[in-house]
C-alpha cells in the first residue's frame, strides 16, 4: 500500500509540474496585434507602422521582454478596406488570442471595427486621424488613439490663421468619413476662432483633379484653402492651386505631413502649410522641449511613422503595470500619465482616449522641398 502511495504521489507531483510548466511557456509570450494595411492604396503608410510596431516589440525583447515575458507582433492585413480590417481583427481576437491591437491607419477602418472590439473586449489603441474612434469616449470603452483629434488640429490651424489676420476661409474636403469629419469641425469651431466660412466644395479622395473645386472656392475670394484628406488626393489639390494661380494659402490638415506629399506635390508643395506633430521638425525644436531627444532618438532609428511608435509604447508601458489581462490592460491603458511620446505628451483619462490636444501641435511650412517650422 505504501508502494502504491509513492506512486501516486509521483504521478501527481508530475502531473501538477507539467501544468506549471506549461502555464509557464504560454505566459512566456504574449502575442499582440497589429491591424495595419500591407496591401491597397494605404500599404505606404501600413507597412510603415508595422515595420514601427516591430522595431518597438524587438527593442522590448532585447530588454528581457515585459515581465519576463516575450512579446510577438501578430500581423493582420486590412487591404485598406474598413470590410476587411474587421475581418483581420476577429482573426487576430479568435486565432492568435492577442492581448490589445495596434491599428489601424485609418478612420474608415477603425468605424469598421468597433462592434467587433466592443464584442472581443479587448484594448484597441488604433493609429487614425479621426475623433470617432474614440467620440463619444462613453461608447469607446475599449478604444484609444495615439494620434490628435482632428479637432485639435482645427483648433492648432485657426488659431495660426487668426494671428495671422486670416479671417475669410474656404473649406475643400474629402466625401469620406474622414473629410466628413474635417468639414463638420471646420463649421463648428470656425465662429469661435473668429473665422467665417466663405466657401465650401467636396470631392471624391480617389478623383485625379479638383480644378473645378479650387476655381469654385477661389471664386468666394478666401484669404486661405484648409484641404481636408488623407493621402495622394492633398498633393493634386496643391497642383491644383499652384495651375490656377491661387492668392490664398493653401492649408493641409494633419493628415499630410509625410514624404511622400512632398514626393508627389514637388513644386507645387512649397508654400503650403499645416498642423504636425513635433516629428518632422524635431531638429528645430528648443533644447528645453521634452520631447526634442524623444523624436531626435526615433528619428536616428526610424524617420518615418510615429503614431505606430506612440500606439505600441503606451500598450507596452500599459502591460508593465498591469500585465497581459486584456480588462486589466484597458484600465491601465486609459490612465496613461505623463508620457513623453514621439507625437506628443500623452495624458489618457476616463473622459479622454487619446490624451493630446492641440499643444502638442506645430504649424509647418514646406520650403525648398523640406518641412520648416513656423515659428
Amino acid at each position: 500500500m505504501n508502494e502504491m502511495m509513492r506512486v501516486v504521489r509521483f504521478v501527481i507531483v508530475t502531473l501538477a509540474l507539467c501544468v506549471i510548466a506549461a502555464s509557464v511557456n504560454a505566459a512566456a509570450e504574449i502575442n499582440i496585434g497589429g491591424l495595419f494595411a500591407m496591401s491597397g492604396k494605404a500599404a505606404h503608410i501600413g507597412i510603415a507602422s508595422r515595420d514601427v510596431a516591430q522595431m518597438v516589440v524587438d527593442d522590448i525583447n532585447r530588454s528581457g521582454g515585459i515581465n519576463g515575458a516575450m512579446l510577438k507582433l501578430v500581423i493582420a492585413d486590412t487591404r485598406s478596406e474598413p470590410g476587411q480590417a474587421a475581418v483581420g481583427l476577429k482573426k487576430l481576437v479568435d486565432k492568435y488570442k492577442v492581448a490589445a491591437i495596434c491599428g489601424p491607419t485609418s478612420t474608415g477602418e477603425i468605424m469598421a471595427c468597433l462592434p467587433g472590439i466592443e464584442q472581443a473586449k479587448i484594448p484597441v489603441v488604433a493609429c487614425v486621424g479621426g475623433a470617432a474612434a474614440v467620440v463619444p469616449v462613453e461608447q469607446r470603452y475599449w478604444v484609444f488613439k495615439s494620434p490628435q483629434k482632428s479637432s485639435s488640429a482645427v483648433a492648432r490651424i485657426y488659431i495660426y490663421l487668426k494671428s495671422k489676420g486670416i479671417k475669410k476661409v474656404g473649406i475643400l474636403s474629402a466625401s469620406d468619413k474622414f473629410g466628413q469629419e474635417g468639414e463638420d469641425l471646420l463649421k463648428e469651431l470656425a465662429a469661435g476662432h473668429g473665422i467665417t466660412i466663405v466657401a465650401q466644395e467636396k470631392f471624391n479622395p480617389e478623383d485625379a483633379d479638383m480644378s473645378v473645386q479650387v476655381g469654385k472656392i477661389a471664386a468666394a475670394k478666401p484669404q486661405a484653402m484648409v484641404v481636408w484628406t488623407i493621402g495622394p488626393a492633398g498633393a493634386i489639390i496643391a497642383k491644383n492651386a499652384k495651375s490656377l494661380k491661387v492668392p490664398f494659402k493653401v492649408v493641409q490638415c494633419h493628415g499630410q505631413p509625410d514624404p511622400i506629399y512632398i514626393k508627389l506635390g514637388g513644386a507645387a508643395a512649397n508654400g503650403t502649410i499645416m498642423p504636425c506633430t513635433k516629428l518632422m521638425v524635431g531638429d528645430q525644436l528648443r533644447d528645453s522641449d521634452p520631447q526634442k531627444k524623444v523624436i531626435l532618438s526615433f528619428i536616428e532609428q526610424y524617420e518615418r511613422r510615429g503614431y505606430a511608435w506612440d500606439a505600441m509604447q503606451i500598450i507596452a508601458r500599459a502591460m508593465r503595470k498591469a500585465g497581459a489581462d486584456p480588462a486589466k490592460l484597458r484600465d491601465a491603458i486609459e490612465n496613461t500619465k505623463g508620457y513623453v511620446g514621439v507625437s506628443g505628451i500623452y495624458n489618457m483619462s476616463a473622459k479622454d482616449h487619446c490624451g493630446l490636444d492641440h499643444n502638442s501641435l506645430v504649424m509647418i511650412e514646406v520650403k525648398d522641398g523640406k518641412w520648416k517650422l513656423i515659428k
